[in-house]
């Protein structure tokens, strides 16, 4: 009987998403692959797809053309920021201003060139989350003409922008109201249903009720039985995850990396607040942690911020190897060295800086093959009295990998780990052995990743 009903529920599975980029509308796409299984959440590396570095039109074409090399990165996950058409009045010309939750802006293709792009992660064992603008819609969405009462209004009547900020180009949605609660989960029901996405990076989460989210990640999830979804949330409310996100933002992480890589703080921030971001998270539940995204981009490239690209690398390797989950975000691999306004089309070189690219490829390979460094494994500190150098053990049942960073730009020491000393380790990222003393000793943002198998 339990082998009938493990048939039947991959027969099931793969019904359903053979009818992804079918349901809802009609397309002209292909129908979505049926062997992709999308990954376990503590498994997910994600690559952030900002279409606007990817080509000035039709760049949902450009991303698909370039699929092969982000695969070769070895990302599991791409999230795509918004694609839906853009408002244009009081324009700023962001993607988070949505005039059509159902639609795809000509600027970026068509709704087939979304399948396509699906379709063809798929294939390649990648999943694809969607953007989505739950908080505010553009001024010219047709909620807004046609049902003004979804909205928040000020004393005199007037729709409001979200209120403590600057955002003046979107209106900020009455979530009292039952009627726009459930016209919000059908329009992501749509993306799920029609094109076969699997989850979505939820933005502003903690400005929108938890219950709403309660209620609609119950839905989605329902609906898209027996697929999987990934739902991030762009927000640190740990009540994301009694929602039923399965990550969210580690943004007390980025500010002391930050911190730390300025001189401003010592190593012990980091295992303090990595400690801090974990100790009441459940199981299966993951922060997502990075050295850059959209947002950050905007103000310097990791490059800059972090000052230099050695340094870039220690931060990348500090954030992500002491706990998982990762993020890269489309650019950063190349080592574009400006600013990136999403609000606009920034051309980037693909090709610049192979050597750069190839360190976040091994880097990736040596996360993906060691569990430890991205499981709810233990995290086993070793303290350095300087706070220069962050040394971290990873230990998931027989994986050891042993984290260790230089945060400085000068030649600093730690004492080796008594179970490290003495006797041959293996560097991942060489796959040289090696030997460690009583010290060991790093240059300016050296990192080592060692093994003692």
């Amino acid at each position: 009987m339990k082998k009938i009903l493990l048939f039947l529920t991959l027969l099931l599975t793969l019904t359903v998403i053979a009818q992804g980029c079918k349901l809802g509308r009609k397309h002209n796409a292909e129908p979505v692959s049926t062997d992709f299984l999308v990954p376990e959440v503590a498994d997910v590396v994600l690559y952030q797809v900002n279409p606007r570095v990817f080509a000035p039109s039709n760049s949902l074409q450009a991303v698909t053309a370039r699929l092969d090399s982000i695969q070769d990165l070895g990302v599991n996950m791409l999230w795509i920021m918004p694609i839906y058409p853009i408002g244009e009045e009081k324009s700023k010309n962001s993607p988070y201003s949505v005039r059509d939750y159902k639609a795809v802006a000509a600027e970026y293709g068509t709704i087939e060139d979304l399948c396509t792009l699906v379709n063809a992660c798929h294939q390649r064992g990648m999943g694809v989350i969607l953007d989505w603008v739950a908080n505010h819609t553009a001024w010219d969405n047709v909620w807004v003409a046609e049902h003004p009462d979804w909205y928040t209004h000020d004393s005199t009547g007037n729709i409001i922008y979200p209120p403590g900020t600057d955002w003046t180009d979107v209106a900020d949605l009455n979530y009292d109201n039952s009627d726009m609660r459930a016209a919000m989960i059908d329009a992501m029901r749509f993306w799920v249903d029609s094109v076969g996405i699997d989850g979505f990076r939820c933005d502003v989460a903690d400005q929108v009720p938890v219950d709403f989210w309660s209620e609609c990640i119950r839905t989605l999830r329902a609906s898209a039985q027996p697929r999987k979804l990934i739902m991030l949330a762009e927000g640190a409310n740990p009540e994301n995850f009694t929602a039923g996100f399965d990550l969210n933002y580690a943004w007390e992480f980025m500010r002391a990396i930050d911190q730390v890589m300025k001189g401003e703080g010592k190593v012990n921030m980091l295992t303090s607040v990595d400690l801090n971001e974990y100790k009441d998270l459940g199981s299966g539940k993951y922060k997502l942690r990075f050295t850059t995204n959209h947002d950050e981009a905007t103000k310097a490239s990791p490059i800059k911020q972090y000052g230099g690209e050695r340094a870039s690398m220690a931060a990348f390797v500090a954030t992500t190897m002491l706990h998982g989950g990762m993020l890269v975000y489309g650019s950063q691999e190349v080592g574009y060295p400006e600013p990136i306004n999403f609000f606009k089309y920034v051309p980037v070189d693909w090709n610049a800086n192979p050597s750069l690219r190839n360190e976040y490829k091994k880097l990736i390979e040596i996360y993906n093959e060691h569990a430890a460094l991205h499981s709810s494994g233990q995290v086993k500190p070793f303290e350095d009295p300087a706070g220069a150098v962050l040394c971290v053990e990873r230990v998931l049942n027989n994986d050891n990998v042993l984290v260790v960073v230089n945060v400085r730009d000068a030649v600093r020491s730690i004492e080796t780990p008594a179970m490290w000393a003495s006797h041959p380790v293996t560097n991942l990222v060489t796959g040289e052995q090696t030997e460690f003393n009583r010290l060991i000793t790093l240059q300016p943002y050296q990192y080592l990743l060692l093994s003692n198998k």
